[in-house]
């Protein structure tokens, strides 16, 4: 047992997150904590993790278990380099020894200039540069809150190669479907404080949790059905009660105090938009950049009625740039951007807009309308705040006092609110819950007018776009399809292309396969040779159960036993091919 909370209770104010749960992780676990926001799932990895004390219960975590934590928000030192973030709380041994591994890990993260300040760093950023230094934190137990916000999906995939090879247990609060699909072995959900464990990935906790509602519902179905009964027979002898069975009272009265089943309220969206004329928006030849580098280079496009982009690229490739320039929020170095009459437009950005801390849900809303049409009916901003899961004692209270995910569901209504009848969304998944974003997609899809979206949930994408516009060195390359769609085509346009020579007019007999005298002398050695990295690998494991406190000594042997296990995967496979050679030489002498 890495890890173990029992009995856990904790408080926020007057809302009780946790009501005396208990938790496990072992190793091996890969634990995806899923609930809507402002259910307490940040806090609870933070109690997790020992940041954080409980109002009841213990946390007891063996004591030669290493935890490493990312933060929803980590706080960084704004004059000190990415390089120096990394490595802020290690010594300067640990240092010399992973300094090449920081450098590699933050190249793949966007972040080739170790040198820079983090206070010149974007949110984004900022997170990736806290996501190296707890990947690259020696740990048994690896908890995220959120890890893919801020990566594109090149990032992403490398992410999840990286977790599932990880032996450690993990514990993690993620929207990425694909990531818990992919990742998790275990999914726990926080709902009205309470812990729901499933021993399953994302598709089969979906699965396991309708079966649960399904059993609720039923055991609720059979408990009516009793109570109608048994209140038909108290009504009948109400005038003998002496003779009544005191028994069967009592079980009555038990069953009708039992509570009914409980289930997390949802977000309801309905489609509210202005009138959408003919005319919508025209980039002609637009070109745009920043420092001397083209980010948007000689782009036209005529925005249809009908269109569900999603848009694609690397990180600082300029998808946001595009998303700006189509708003009309900056002007094209050259080229023109035509926006029509008619057209109303619901830019959700990335960095959300300013929001007031001290300013109350309610003013916040009431500020931008006070009632909203929608296919459903007319609705007023206080029952719009009711259908996004900001009820009366909530809508009181200063945004300040919201958790990250609710200020962005907030934003998303305060969007809404205005009728759009143009949705460009950048990164609208970043700190939603898994149940709002299968809400917001239903919402997408029933949308009258256009939407142009930049996401890195490959879900989101492959659910709602019908084309895929990638930003590469400022050209915008359009793809047909969806997310999945664009990814084999990138793939079978940078798979290698294999050059045919040439064949002589004359035939010519069959060239029989043979080892070359290299692959012969390989072929006779390599069992010994896998045997002896097998051994090399088991005694290295062994070796660092004897480290004790030697820290040093303890990363030279990890570091060891990844270079051995990196040898033995290449030589398993040169294995491989030479024993798949040997049989179809044998063959030919069949």
């Amino acid at each position: 047992m890495l890890l173990s909370a029992e009995h856990l209770s904790i408080n926020f104010g007057s809302r009780q997150l946790l009501d005396d749960v208990n938790f496990y992780l072992n190793e091996g676990d890969k634990t995806g904590i899923i609930g809507i926001n402002g259910t307490g799932k940040s806090t609870f990895l933070k109690v997790l993790a020992g940041l954080t004390e409980p109002d009841g219960g213990t946390i007891s975590r063996n004591p030669n278990v290493q935890v490493s934590f990312l933060s929803q928000n980590p706080v960084m030192e704004d004059s000190a380099t990415v390089l120096e973030q990394v490595f802020l709380h290690f010594s300067p041994e640990f240092r010399a020894l992973n300094e090449y591994e920081a450098k590699t890990m933050l190249t793949k993260l966007g972040l080739p200039d170790y040198a820079q300040k983090v206070g010149t760093l974007s949110g984004g950023q900022r997170k990736r540069v806290a996501l190296a230094a707890a990947l690259l934190h020696p740990a048994d137990v690896l908890v995220l809150d959120e890890p893919t916000n801020h990566l594109d999906s090149e990032m992403v995939a490398w992410l999840e190669d990286r977790l599932r090879r990880f032996r450690g247990g993990l514990v993690m609060v993620t929207h990425d479907r694909y990531f818990l699909e992919r990742v998790v072995n275990h999914i726990t959900e926080l709902s009205r404080g309470k812990l729901y464990h499933y021993e399953a990935n994302y598709s089969k906790y979906l699965e396991l949790r309708e079966q649960r509602f399904a059993m609720a519902e039923a055991s609720e179905r059979k408990r009516q059905s009793i109570l109608r009964v048994e209140r038909e027979w108290i009504m009948r002898g109400c005038k003998a009660r002496s003779t009544k069975s005191k028994e069967r009272i009592q079980r009555y009265e038990d069953l009708l105090g039992q509570d009914t089943p409980e289930t997390d309220s949802a977000v309801q969206m309905a489609a509210s938009s202005a009138r959408l004329g003919k005319k919508i928006i025209e980039l002609r030849d637009v070109t745009k950049g920043f420092d001397g580098r083209t980010l948007v280079d000689h782009f036209s496009y005529n925005l249809l009625r009908g269109d569900r982009i999603g848009i694609v690229g690397r990180n600082g490739a300029g998808k946001s740039t595009l998303l700006h320039l189509i708003a009309g929020e900056l002007a094209p170095d050259s080229g023109t951007v035509e926006i029509g009459a008619t057209v109303k437009i619901g830019h959700f950005s990335q960095e959300g807009r300013e929001l007031d801390l001290n300013q109350r849900v309610y003013d916040f809303i009431h500020d931008i309308a006070d009632e909203v049409k929608t296919d459903e009916g007319t609705f007023s901003a206080n029952q719009m705040m009711e259908r996004f899961l900001f009820p009366g004692d909530l809508q009181s209270v200063p945004i300040g006092r919201l958790s990250g995910g609710e200020r962005r569901r907030l934003y998303l209504l305060s969007v809404l609110m205005t009728a759009p009848n143009v949705l460009l969304l950048d990164e609208p998944t970043n700190d939603l819950d898994v149940t709002t974003l299968s809400i917001l997609e239903d919402y997408l899809q029933g949308f009258p007018g256009p939407i142009l979206v930049v996401s890195h949930d490959r879900f989101l994408l492959d659910k709602l776009a019908e084309s895929i516009f990638e930003v590469r060195d400022g050209r915008v390359l359009r793809y047909t399809g969806n997310w999945s769609d664009w990814r084999i085509k990138r793939q079978e346009e940078t798979a290698p292309v294999r050059e045919e020579k040439p064949r002589a007019a004359r035939p010519q007999r069959e060239r029989r396969l043979k080892f070359s005298f290299k692959e012969q002398m390989e072929f006779s050695t390599i069992d010994q040779e896998l045997a002896q990295l097998e051994e090399q690998v088991a005694r290295c494991a062994a070796a660092q159960g004897e480290c004790g406190s030697d820290y040093v000594r303890l990363q030279e042997m990890q570091a060891r036993q990844t270079e051995l296990e990196k040898q033995l995967e290449e030589k398993t496979e040169r294995w491989i091919y030479l024993n798949e050679l040997k049989e179809k030489i044998d063959a030919q002498d069949e």
